[in-house]
């Protein structure tokens, strides 16, 4: 029989927003980015509560198809427990729909936040390699979920031949000059719908020129940042979504045809820059507010959080 957590355990998570791909990385490198979603959860006498406040509120569902809360449940079951009933609250800042792995960070979250509830209960947390496994299951691919359960840079990748398919990711140690610049406009986009604008095979002289972009972005992000605008050229998944997200792509453009090196958060539409100057170019902020871009920089996020009590930020 299952052990079932006592009632008036309190628990929370803070989990970070994420990049993926970064250009020419595709579904394998990650980044990290300082705005969190925040996930408190406490065991009642049973049922299941759901309040959302933020990103999402009142547009996402608030019952147990909440992802936050499926996570949560495979958080448990593979903890070897269950709950009696549950209060769970999102505070979110991830913006939904923008390619900032809001759906990689509620699946994180859902299950940090479990580690904070048994280790109450005297019972083994997930390790931080279980979290990305896990959290890698729901969407397929650990680029986004591993950057958000490590925190910085990441390089993720799938053993498609184990069963069941095993993720894994590494950090990487970025140069510490190295700064950010997401512009997240108000337009959404989902995976789903930009994914299927790609193409089922590419040409040996793309993938072979993406093999060598994304090899030297590794070297750009941790020690040559001086060579980041040849290390994010991309074509294999920019080029094919630019009619979907035509503010986006010409943002991209201008960006670097000033010498920014700019690539598409995730499947867009928002964009990143990835530069050691502490400010983009003033044509690129015009261009920016003209076109209902939110621009500013923003530090590397941080390691999911998760611990008993209040949420982190109140």
């Amino acid at each position: 029989m299952t052990p079932t957590l006592p009632v008036g355990l309190s628990a929370t998570a803070a989990v970070a927003a994420s990049s993926a791909n970064l250009g020419p990385g595709f579904d394998s490198l990650g980044l990290a980015l300082s705005l969190y979603d925040e996930i408190l959860v406490e065991t009642i006498d049973s049922g299941l509560i759901v309040e959302v406040e933020g990103e999402g509120a009142g547009q996402v569902p608030s019952n147990a198809e909440h992802l936050v809360v499926q996570a949560i449940q495979r958080g448990l079951a593979a903890c070897g427990v269950r709950a009696p009933g549950m209060v769970v609250r999102c505070r979110n800042a991830i913006p939904h729909s923008r390619g900032l792995g809001s759906s990689a960070a509620a699946v994180v979250g859902g299950l940090a936040v479990v580690n904070g509830l048994v280790a109450q209960a005297n019972t083994a947390t997930m390790s931080e390699q279980q979290l990305i496994q896990l959290s890698s299951e729901f969407e397929g691919h650990s680029d986004n979920a591993a950057a958000s359960v490590l925190g910085g840079a990441v390089v993720s990748w799938i053993d498609s031949d184990a069963n069941p398919p095993r993720y894994a990711a590494v950090p990487l140690r970025l140069h510490p000059d190295l700064r950010l610049f997401p512009a997240i406009p108000e337009q959404r986009s989902s995976t789903a719908e930009t994914r299927v604008l790609l193409p089922a095979q590419v040409s040996h002289q793309d993938a072979r020129f993406n093999v060598s972009r994304a090899a030297l972005l590794v070297v750009a992000l941790t020690e040559r940042p001086d060579l980041l605008m040849a290390a994010t050229e991309d074509v294999l998944h920019q080029p094919q979504r630019a009619a979907a997200m035509p503010a986006s792509a010409e943002y991209l453009q201008l960006l670097r045809d000033h010498g920014v090196a700019a690539v598409l958060s995730g499947a867009g539409p928002a964009v990143i820059a990835l530069s050691t100057d502490d400010h983009l170019p003033a044509e690129a902020v015009d261009f920016g507010r003209e076109h209902g871009f939110t621009v500013g920089e923003m530090a590397i996020g941080e390691p999911v959080r998760w611990g008993a009590g209040a949420l982190l930020s109140s």
